[in-house]
């Protein structure tokens, strides 16, 4: 009678790599796209010097280590994790502020959530600050001259 002990050691390492497989947590880096009804939210807090300033202060504790402290994405950190530039406009023009508003709660791949460490009027002024982040782009007006 032939013993059945390779094929059953066979089934059972394949048992063993699917069920590890199957209990892998998704990786840090899966991005879930903002619900629509979340990129609709308006900004309920004007875009004014004093909103920016309270959002400057939360962009210095939290996202200018891997940001830049100009939003340029110019640390070590942006290099290895290709995080954008915030300065330029580019980036964040099809984002809604509802949108940036539901990235920074949330987070964004290996952007940690601010959650509910912050109160959201001040994640408005994050938005409000991130924005003006953004360089102008160059006028396509010639200079007068004199």
């Amino acid at each position: 009678m032939r013993k059945p002990v390779p094929a059953l050691t066979v089934f059972l390492l394949i048992s063993f790599f699917a069920s590890a497989q199957a209990t892998k947590p998704a990786p840090r880096t899966a991005y879930y796209p903002v619900p629509v009804t979340a990129a609709r939210e308006p900004n309920p807090v004007k875009s004014t010097p004093e909103s920016i300033a309270e959002g400057k202060k939360i962009y210095s504790y939290d996202c200018a280590s891997c940001h830049g402290t100009t939003g340029d994405a110019k640390t070590d950190v942006a290099k290895e994790l290709k995080i954008p530039d915030l300065s330029d406009p580019a980036v964040l023009k099809d984002r809604t502020d509802g949108a940036l508003f539901y990235i920074l709660k949330n987070g964004h791949g290996d952007m940690p959530r601010e959650g509910d460490r912050v109160k959201p009027e001040q994640l408005w002024d994050l938005v409000n600050y991130v924005r003006s982040l953004a360089r102008k782009p160059p006028s396509a007006e010639p200079k007068p001259s004199n």
